[in-house]
């Protein structure tokens, strides 16, 4: 009979309990801002682009059309983002950071970068390399797309 494997015998088991850490800090972190980590998310994927259609933020984001409305409405009602007829379509909308979601995403970002800061500023330069390369690596090769939210 084979030995029942320990729980700390699973790369699984510590990915989770990093990943649990940094991510349950950041929440923190950023609901002190009066948003959630998949709205700053969709905020920082807006942040860089023209108006875009829900459409197009589902699939750069790797999320559902329904996942994208109802961040959306919640953006909205923070006043974070704006709904916008789309010129070109007028039973079509864009999205886009209003001035306060524009001001808020470096606050957000600066964080982020804080926050990882904070939890791998414990490894040498070359560890933090590897773990990023190898993580980088694992989420390509299975084909890892949706943007982590949770």
């Amino acid at each position: 009979m084979r030995a029942v494997s320990s729980l700390a015998d699973h790369t699984g088991f510590w990915l989770r309990m990093v990943s649990n850490a940094v991510s349950q800090e950041f929440a923190r972190k950023v609901a002190a801002q009066g948003v959630t980590v998949a709205e700053w998310a969709f905020m920082r994927a807006l942040y860089d682009h023209d108006p875009m259609p829900p459409s197009v933020l589902a699939e750069a984001m790797g999320m559902t059309k329904g996942a994208i409305s109802k961040l959306a409405d919640r953006l909205l009602t923070k006043g974070l983002i704006a709904r916008t007829e789309n010129p070109q379509d007028k039973r079509a909308h864009r999205l886009a950071l209003t001035a306060e979601g524009k001001v808020k995403v470096p606050v957000l970002a600066t964080l982020a970068d804080d926050n990882d800061a904070a939890y791998f500023g414990v490894l040498s330069k070359d560890e933090h390399d590897t773990l990023d390369r190898i993580l980088r690596a694992l989420a390509e090769r299975r084909g890892l797309k949706t943007t982590p939210v949770d």
